[in-house]
């Protein structure tokens, strides 16, 4: 038979976000339709986190999140974070810098090309 790609994704993940945001919670409804189960934690201190996950300055998102053995900054197409289980880079994480429309939890049309960026700590 057919092998699902949700099969490589963990069936955990944690999104940590600002309190204030909306979006963020949109974008971990869009992990839980692929079969994760998302921890929501509210925290100002997102710099912090950032710090530990490896994030490289200025290229921070709205929202970070722990999942596997990975982290995932920011609001990256669904393809972009089965790929990264599908082929497990030896990195520390993936992101997305700003909030670019047409991503998940972020409504409108595409603008152009996602630049989706690797990061090591």
């Amino acid at each position: 038979g057919t092998v699902s790609a949700q099969a490589a994704l963990p069936p955990e993940a944690t999104l940590y976000k600002n309190p204030q945001c909306g979006c963020c919670d949109e974008y971990a409804r869009h992990l839980e339709k692929l079969g994760v189960d998302v921890t929501i934690i509210d925290d100002v201190e997102l710099g912090d986190i950032k710090q530990q996950a490896g994030v490289p300055y200025g290229l921070g998102s709205c929202h970070t999140i722990e999942i596997g053995e990975y982290w995932v900054e920011g609001h990256l197409p669904m393809e972009a974070v089965k790929a990264l289980f599908e082929q497990q880079p030896k990195i520390d994480g993936i992101g997305l810098a700003g909030m670019p429309i047409g991503t998940p939890g972020m409504p409108g049309p595409q603008d152009g090309p996602y630049d989706v960026y690797a990061f090591t700590d």
